[in-house]
Order: structure tokens, then C-alpha cells, then sequence
């Protein structure tokens, strides 16, 4: 049997009522956030339509529990839930194959925890990845691409939308891009502090028991380029 591909939803915030998805009152957001909520689903929608576009495909909506004023909800679990609301957006057979990744804290372990998450739910590392986010920044996820390895001809971004401030938001990834070409493996105290601040309930993930052969990618921290093998690229 092929590997499944995979389709990586990134979250961005956490909807406290998914019965009600576009009232912004019924997300957490920060201040940067606001007006963004229809781009969200913007997002959710697109990594449905790119699942249901191939039967062997599994959808992961990823991001974590990021929010203490939130309590016991993760970013994931809200556009899992939002997808439900939405009747998985014409797609209802796509919802047998989606699942959720709870523990990514920044958009480099949005990709490789829910290639992880692959591993752990059907056995296999994927064939191909798509990855959904903003379009701006679509640089980034090209960059942490490279960062894990793994190889361009088994990778497709999609980038459905961009903010309503795009040039706030542009203007802004370019600091936060510089700062992962400096630190590719996001491990500088800036960095650290940042996903801690994002993991409010002390949440661990447990991707080395079920990725053994990804220790050495997990565990790297850089500045140089992660040079030793990978199950995805032979060197």
C-alpha cells in the first residue's frame, strides 16, 4: 500500500462556539487578529477541497491548546469542529480521513509534528504534503521545508487568502522570516519563550516515541543545516 499524502491545515486561533464560527466575539484573538476570522475559514475550507480531491489523503488540522483564556481547546480541535459546522464544505466523506495535530506551538512544528502525526495514525510518513496558511507566507513554509528536508517535487503550498492588513502582516513576516533564517531550528531564547507563552497547560508531545528515527531532526538545534538521515530523503 502507497503512502498517504497529507494536507496540513495551520491554525491561527481558537473558536470557543463553532456553532456560530463567524462572530468574532466567539474566537480568541489577539489584537492583530481581528477582522481575520472569514480568512480562517478561508483556510479550513481550502484544506478540505485539496482532501477531497484525493481519496488517499489525509487531512490534519494542526495547532495547539495556545490559549489559557480558552481552557481545554486547542486551535486544531476548533477548525476540526468549524469543518463539521460547515458540513465539511460539500465534502462530508473527508471527515473519515481528517484528524487533528495538538501539540505544534509556531508554523515549523506545524509541518513537521503533523508529518509525525501521519506517521503515528497510519504507519507511513506521507507521499506528498500540502501545506494551507497565508499566503505571505508562503516563503517561510519553503524555508522550513528545506530546514527538515524534505524534498520540493513532494511539497505544494496553497496560500488562499491573506490578511485584511496585508502590509501589517507583510511587514511583520519579514522580521519573523529573518529570525528563522538566522535560527532555522527555532531554538534561540526569543523562540523558546514564544512557544512556551503558547503552551499554557504544559503540554508534551510524545513524536519521539512514535518518530524514533526522527530524533536527531527533532532534537537539533542548529544554526548549521541538519545533515544526517531522514526516512524521506536518501542522501
Amino acid at each position: 500500500m502507497p503512502p498517504p499524502n497529507l494536507v496540513i491545515v495551520a491554525g491561527h486561533a481558537i473558536c470557543t462556539d463553532p456553532r456560530n464560527p463567524l462572530q468574532e466575539s466567539n474566537w480568541i484573538l489577539l489584537d492583530f487578529q481581528r477582522n481575520e476570522v472569514p480568512s480562517y475559514i478561508g483556510h479550513i475550507e481550502a484544506g478540505v477541497k485539496a482532501a477531497a480531491a484525493d481519496s488517499d489523503t489525509l487531512l490534519v488540522f494542526a495547532g495547539g491548546y495556545s490559549r489559557p483564556d480558552a481552557g481545554p481547546r486547542s486551535e486544531a480541535q476548533s477548525y476540526f469542529w468549524i469543518a463539521d459546522h460547515y458540513g465539511w464544505f460539500g465534502a462530508p466523506d473527508v471527515r473519515a480521513r481528517a484528524i487533528t495535530e495538538e501539540f505544534s506551538r509556531d508554523s515549523y512544528e506545524n509541518m513537521l509534528y503533523s508529518i509525525c502525526r501521519c506517521k503515528e495514525f497510519t504507519g507511513s510518513y506521507p507521499g506528498h504534503v500540502t501545506f494551507v496558511s497565508w499566503e505571505f507566507k508562503r516563503a517561510r513554509f519553503e524555508l522550513h521545508r528545506r530546514t527538515m528536508c524534505w524534498p520540493a517535487g513532494r511539497f505544494t503550498y496553497l496560500g488562499p487568502n491573506d490578511p485584511p492588513d496585508t502590509a501589517q502582516a507583510i511587514a511583520a513576516e519579514a522580521r519573523n522570516r529573518g529570525a528563522y533564517e538566522k535560527d532555522p531550528y527555532s531554538n534561540s531564547e526569543a523562540f523558546r519563550l514564544k512557544r512556551d507563552a503558547r503552551n499554557p497547560f504544559r503540554r508534551t508531545a510524545g513524536y519521539l516515541e512514535v518518530c524514533p528515527e526522527l530524533r536527531g531532526l527533532i532534537e537539533h538545534e542548529g544554526p548549521d543545516w541538519y545533515s544526517g538521515p531522514l526516512p524521506w530523503e536518501d542522501r
